[in-house]
């Protein structure tokens, strides 16, 4: 079972970008999401980055994840 996780995006270089989830960084693809931009919060899975979401949204999933472990 994969599951997609929301992270901020740090940094781009063309359709590539660092991401950050509470410490952990990670080099992910954008080219499902070729609009997105520093400072956004993404769904990252398998690699990827699938959707853009709104920062409350992602900070609120962020915090049920939390919960779980």
């Amino acid at each position: 079972m994969c599951l997609a996780v929301p992270a901020i995006v740090k940094e781009i270089n063309g359709n590539r970008a660092i991401v950050e989830l509470e410490g952990v960084t990670l080099e992910i693809s954008t080219i499902f999401t070729p609009e997105v931009k520093i400072g956004d919060y993404v769904i990252v899975h398998a690699g990827y980055s699938i959707a853009i979401m709104e920062e409350k949204e992602a900070e609120e999933t962020i915090n049920l994840l939390k919960e779980l472990s």
